[in-house]
């Protein structure tokens, strides 16, 4: 292992702590770094965020105060999350049926350091996921002709960032900035898919190789499961290394008013790999368990430009938006399947996904009422990314309207914690097209999420 992995395998380790991941809500993205930021909207692009400003403009990291400051923290989020069977009535929730599943912690940890008109910063963040858990006895868990199989239905994606970021003032009014980001994910999977979505990937030349005419020649296939999940609080059936990188810039327009600029790079991760385990279901038959090596390939997190600004009203009110645009369309087209089996024979699936880009509005203010405490709220405005008719109920991903508030109290002039609210309301998505579904299925997912920071001046 590279000095670079092993330095980054050791932050991962602190990050996680024997955590779970937490569940995106801007597609597979948290909706603001920091307690700061998610308290008023995600708004984090013109104005001071704490350490955490790093991940969405490292310009920002200027606007703190001299010295150094320490950043702990952590996410909690609550999932409320239904997938309705339209054609029979029958509902299941994703709840706790394994250890590794909600509700949903992720750590945060930075440090940063001002010497003149130079910043640095370091930290490790959760910046984004997804978890699911449906069990094994739903009508997801049902192949073709209502056979139960007792396989899982379930999912957990976890993207971590570790930026190494600095940034410059040029000018009284012009700061500039940058971060490389190591980064590191890890999916686990479980998914049935019915003899019918089989058919579907292979007639529209989704699905290639030897072990496509193996499933064919069964005598009464009814579906096929892929298992490529390890039930540990970190532990991930297939996983990556990779990197990114962010440009910022900061415009003081006023002495009230700031204007800002940021560009994150798409990432460049190494293809997923791992052990999994496809189970052929057939009627007569039964189920037969082909092991062997798996492949998500070329699974990438989008680039986004966010443009924002923050306006002093008076010395104790500060409003904040910020304006994003995601590319998705970019890097979600299809996620891409290749499975070897250990005995021989493989498999390749294009699982159509067809994402479209995202704009993202967020408006925050905050109020200082005195010289301890600073109140703060928030709402943050999606359009969809994900489309009907290519919805997984495992990837639920469709949250895009967002109210939050907080606060920050300081105990002293080096001690402050930091909290935030933020609720997802419910977001309904029906899906009754073949490949990603066989039932026609409605999904409708809502969430809670609970940020809590402590930073230390020094």
């Amino acid at each position: 292992m590279t000095t670079r992995k092993i330095v980054a395998s050791a932050l991962v380790s602190a990050l996680a702590g024997g955590a779970q991941l937490a569940q995106a809500t801007d597609v597979f993205r948290l909706e603001g770094y920091g307690a700061i930021s998610r308290a008023m909207g995600g708004t984090a692009v013109a104005h001071d965020v704490g350490p955490a400003g790093m991940m969405t403009n490292p310009a920002t990291l200027s606007l703190m105060a001299d010295g150094d400051q320490a950043m702990l923290g952590l996410d909690l989020v609550t999932t409320d999350i239904k997938v309705k069977n339209k054609a029979t009535g029958e509902s299941v929730s994703s709840d706790t049926h394994a250890n590794n599943r909600g509700p949903y912690l992720a750590p945060e940890a930075a440090l940063t350091k001002r010497l003149g008109a130079w910043s640095f910063g370091v930290g490790a963040f959760a910046q984004g996921g997804l978890g699911t858990e449906y069990g094994n006895g739903s009508f997801l868990s049902r192949a073709a002709g209502g056979l139960a199989t007792g396989l899982d239905n379930s999912s957990r994606l976890l993207v971590l960032n570790i930026p190494f970021a600095a940034s410059f003032q040029v000018t009284d009014k012009l700061t500039l900035g940058g971060s490389i980001d190591a980064m590191w994910q890890g999916l686990n999977l479980d998914l049935l898919l019915g003899a019918d979505q089989v058919g579907s990937l292979i007639g529209a030349g989704r699905a290639s190789g030897s072990l496509v005419g193996a499933l064919g020649g069964l005598p009464d296939l009814r579906g096929a499961h892929f298992s490529l999940t390890k039930d540990q609080f970190l532990g991930s059936g297939v996983d990556a290394w990779g990197y990114g990188g962010k440009l910022g810039m900061l415009y003081r327009a006023t002495p009230d008013t700031t204007l800002g600029a940021s560009y994150t790079f798409k990432s460049r991760m190494d293809d997923m790999e791992g052990r999994a385990t496809l189970t052929a279901i057939d009627g007569i038959a039964g189920q037969i368990a082909f092991k062997g090596k798996i492949q998500i390939n070329d699974f990438q997190m989008p680039a986004h430009v966010d443009l924002g600004f923050s306006h002093h009203l008076t010395p104790q009110w500060t409003v904040a938006a910020d304006v994003s645009r995601v590319f998705w369309r970019d890097v979600m087209k299809d996620i891409k399947v290749a499975f070897t089996a250990d005995a021989g024979g493989d498999i390749n699936i294009l699982l159509p996904q067809d994402y479209k880009d995202q704009t993202i509005v967020s408006l925050g203010a905050a109020y200082q009422v005195n010289d301890s405490l600073t109140v703060r709220a928030g709402g943050r405005f999606a359009s969809q990314a994900l489309s009907s008719s290519t919805l997984f109920a495992v990837i639920p991903a469709t949250p895009r309207k967002h109210l939050s508030a907080g606060l920050t109290y300081a105990f002293s002039k080096q001690s402050k914690l930091d909290f935030a609210y933020s609720h997802a309301f419910k977001e309904t998505m029906d899906n009754t097209s073949q490949p990603n579904t066989s039932a026609p299925i409605e999904v409708a997912h809502a969430q809670n999420n609970v940020t809590l920071n402590f930073r230390y001046s020094f």
